[in-house]
């Protein structure tokens, strides 16, 4: 089957495409072309000047769990230093991407098209530093797993920018990281290395590329699939699944009951059935204790739409065991995680907080694909 061609394939075959300099890759191990050869690699073989790496969360080989990194170091195969950018200010972020010396930052991360998925606020950090430094900023895009033709979801709410969110792009945003990096608007000198032949109906199977976790608790497309709605669980004491072979798919808590499965099949949503299960997470919330929930199986893609499930979820859980259900995290995570106070508000009010979940739209402006 024919595959799409990314950004870094066409980096690798045309190294023109990123203006020559010393180039510093921003990466981590979904920075590959087809054949799995590290986009590093690929550009170092093709005579690019690469002079540094930098590693998002999770850092640059993916070892890290959530809210984790690698720190500095030292790539064994290319030799090059390693920065970590995680979580640093401003400030400290120039400081990290001066003393790297590079004259342009070249972007190859795969993103899940969740908003608070928090590699393309790292892009979004980085193209601040490149503007206030001088530097160029080069985005080798590609494909997003959901597709490009539904946003799901109310924008983020500037009052809660966080690095789960630093621009008002609803839950489900629809955009590649190329469109992404568009639609920011930031002052810097931008160039996008866009993708051929691939378009906004395409599921991940339809590219033909192989699929690399983005993170050790996106193991699959389906996770990504499911993830802008049971992403929200994190925000609560319910496991999302973190610590199983299913992060995402499989949710519960240990005082769910024979009630919570039926009650979510009876609500019938679009596109996805529940099959009630049992687990027990080796990590996280609830490690050693074993946990009832239900499973999803989406049956419907077109039809689905994760985010209203994650409020089901999240309704049927605080209409059962309202003296149970806790919000968890710094800062209320959970608020940070939607985007604005109104759904942790309309949980504690005893509403349906899918009432504030408005239709799915189609992603406009700054669309590089049909």
């Amino acid at each position: 089957m024919p595959h799409v061609r990314t950004g870094a394939e066409r980096l690798a075959a045309d190294p023109s495409l990123a203006g020559g300099g010393r180039l510093g890759l921003i990466t981590n191990p979904t920075g590959v072309l087809p054949d799995l050869t590290p986009t590093a690699d690929a550009l170092q073989a093709a005579g690019v000047k690469l002079t540094a790496l930098f590693g998002p969360e999770h850092g640059l080989r993916g070892t890290a769990q959530a809210d984790g990194a690698e720190g500095d170091t030292v790539d064994e195969r290319t030799g090059l230093p390693v920065f970590d950018t995680y979580r640093l200010p401003g400030r400290e972020l120039d400081r990290v991407v001066a003393a790297a010396g590079v004259d342009t930052l070249v972007f190859d991360i795969a993103d899940v098209g969740a908003r608070f998925y928090t590699y393309v606020w790292t892009m979004y950090d980085l193209m601040e530093s490149a503007a206030r430094l001088g530097l160029r900023f080069v985005v080798l895009d590609r494909p997003n797993p959901l597709g490009g033709t539904v946003e799901e979801g109310p924008p983020l709410d500037p009052a809660y920018a966080s690095f789960v969110g630093r621009f008002p792009l609803p839950l489900r945003h629809g955009r590649t990281a190329g469109e992404l990096a568009r639609l920011f608007g930031l002052d810097v000198d931008l160039t996008v290395v866009t993708m051929e032949g691939w378009r906004r109906e395409m599921t991940f199977a339809e590219t033909g590329l192989p699929w690399v976790m983005p993170s050790v608790n996106m193991p699959t497309p389906d996770t990504a699939l499911v993830y802008p709605g049971t992403g929200l669980i994190e925000g609560t004491n319910f496991s999302e699944g973190r610590g199983t072979t299913r992060p995402f798919e499989l949710v519960g808590a240990p005082y769910a009951d024979a009630r919570f499965a039926p009650a979510l099949s009876a609500l019938g949503l679009p596109g996805v059935r529940f099959r009630e299960v049992w687990f027990t997470p080796t990590f996280h919330k609830h490690a050693g204790t074993p946990v009832r929930g239900v499973q999803l199986h989406v049956h419907d893609r077109d039809a689905f739409r994760p985010v209203l499930t994650g409020l089901a979820l999240l309704h049927v859980a605080r209409t059962l065991y309202p003296d149970d259900l806790r919000w968890q995290g710094p800062d209320l995570f959970l608020d940070r995680l939607w985007g604005s106070g109104t759904l942790s508000r309309c949980l504690e009010e005893g509403a349906d907080p899918r009432e504030l979940c408005p239709p799915p739209g189609r992603p406009e402006g700054s669309l590089l694909y049909r």
